[in-house]
């Protein structure tokens, strides 16, 4: 079985990024100066003057590869109180893989229920529910990068009820967001489009669902399905959004 890595690494950002991640590293001999006092230990006491390497990390839920949670986009799911991360069902997080191609889709544009349908014709697939099903965009090669945040294409409304209506409960985008980028939606805003801001996780008003943001490596796959994905969150408690190691298992 080959093991392929989805997840990004979490790392400093630029600057200008709307979500920021600072980390401290702190090295060995600063561990020695740091665990030391702590521990009723004198410098004289460590090997070679080392100790513990740590790292001080500053940053959201929604850094790195990460899953949204229904509580995310809205107080309320289904008429319901919305779920937080550490309340969804584990078996959501576990399940084949489907990889739709959308490389074709320019930064800005819109990725809608026909072009999902094309994507799927094109590999003569037939959704199935608690498939994971992950659009490729190939803008994370810009990860890490102050655009970033600009250069993707993303998901409708109406193309993620739809995944929702096939019994799909986690999908996941290799961008900075499943819906379009900011700018694009403000635009949208100020010309009189007040719906079109957030469509698609407001689609989780309606309809529950998950969707995880800043995967990488989907290229890599060696096939657009028939592997599994596993997807855990972190369990941070009653949070909107839990860091994830997304790994394709892949039956060589």
């Amino acid at each position: 079985m080959k093991i392929i890595d989805l997840s990004v690494p979490i790392q400093p950002s630029p600057p200008e990024s709307p979500l920021k991640v600072e980390i401290d590293y702190i090295d060995h001999k600063q561990g020695r100066k740091i665990f030391g006092p702590m521990f009723n230990l004198l410098d004289d006491d460590f090997p070679e003057g080392n100790f513990s390497a740590v790292e001080n990390i500053k940053l959201t839920s929604h850094s790195g590869t990460h899953l949204d949670a229904p509580w995310h986009y809205w107080p309320t799911s289904e008429g319901k109180p919305s779920r937080t991360v550490d309340e969804l069902p584990l078996d959501w997080f576990f399940h084949d893989g489907v990889v739709l191609d959308m490389t074709h889709k320019k930064a800005g544009e819109e990725i809608g229920t026909d072009d999902l349908k094309t994507a799927l014709d094109r590999i003569s697939y037939t959704l199935k529910p608690f498939d994971i099903v992950m659009l490729h965009t190939g803008a994370v090669k810009y990860y890490g990068q102050a655009n970033y945040t600009e250069m993707h294409p993303g998901a409708t409304r109406e193309s993620t009820l739809w995944l929702i209506e096939q019994g799909i409960r986690v999908t996941g985008i290799d961008a900075w967001g499943w819906d379009k980028p900011f700018s694009v939606m403000s635009r949208e805003v100020r010309d009189g489009k007040k719906e079109k801001l957030w469509a698609a996780h407001f689609a989780g008003k309606e309809k529950e669902y998950c969707h995880l943001e800043n995967l990488t490596n989907l290229d890599k796959l060696p096939r657009p399905f028939g592997f599994k994905v596993s997807v855990f969150p972190i369990k941070i408690e009653k949070a909107g959004g839990g860091w994830v190691r997304a790994v394709a298992l892949v039956e060589e």
